[in-house]
């Protein structure tokens, strides 16, 4: 997949450090690897049974194509990377979608109301805290997509897309005290994704090649 990103608080230079650069480059590689070809076939699979499955968006198949790579190469996911020890502070609300050594990541593809949730979430995670920690990071990593992609690739108008995430940074400036690289996912090349209707209620994500 293509992207552009946005370095806040010097991100993108702090990644290239000595300590850093592994777990960097392993990220960028996992981003970069996902082929048009792979979005297509996850997207289409999800219907081969039932094609009211097939969702509106692409939004499932990065998901799942980022889990996929992620996980194969060691990095704590979801019920793995919950931020705190304590049991009054689980679930999905207090973990991160992904994370290893000092990255914390997160996939944001959901609605704007959850920008800045999305965002503190990773200075959670890197800041010391009143409650115990399970993760202790330094740097966020937050994945989304761009609004040429918002609109391409199917995905509801409300999501929080990589332009969204960028104006929250100055009125948060104050609370996200970490480094955080902001990466927006840009449309594929060769397709985009066509909402159909297939009943009353129920509208597919059609692949429509260029």
């Amino acid at each position: 997949m293509q992207f552009e990103s946005f370095s806040f608080r010097h991100s993108k230079v702090i990644l290239k450090e000595d300590k850093f650069i592994t777990q960097y480059n392993e990220l960028m590689s996992i981003i970069k690897s996902i082929s048009d070809e792979e979005l297509v076939d996850r997207h289409v699979s999800f219907g081969e049974e039932d094609l009211m499955r097939t969702p509106k968006s692409l939004s499932k198949a990065i998901n799942e194509l980022l889990k996929d790579r992620f996980t194969e190469n060691e990095w704590k996911s979801e019920h793995d990377a919950g931020i705190f020890q304590d049991s009054k502070y689980q679930g999905e609300t207090w973990r991160l979608d992904f994370a290893k050594e000092d990255i914390s990541v997160e996939v944001g593809f959901n609605h704007s109301s959850v920008i800045a949730w999305n965002l503190i979430k990773p200075v959670l995670a890197s800041e010391l805290n009143h409650i115990e920690k399970s993760i202790q990071t330094k740097i966020g990593v937050v994945i989304t997509v761009t609004n040429e992609m918002k609109e391409k690739g199917g995905f509801d108008n409300a999501i929080g897309t990589y332009e969204k995430y960028l104006d929250y940074l100055k009125p948060l400036n104050n609370i996200l005290t970490i480094p955080i690289l902001i990466i927006g996912i840009k449309p594929p090349r060769s397709f985009s994704i066509a909402h159909h209707q297939i009943a009353p209620r129920k509208k597919i994500g059609q692949v429509i090649y260029y």
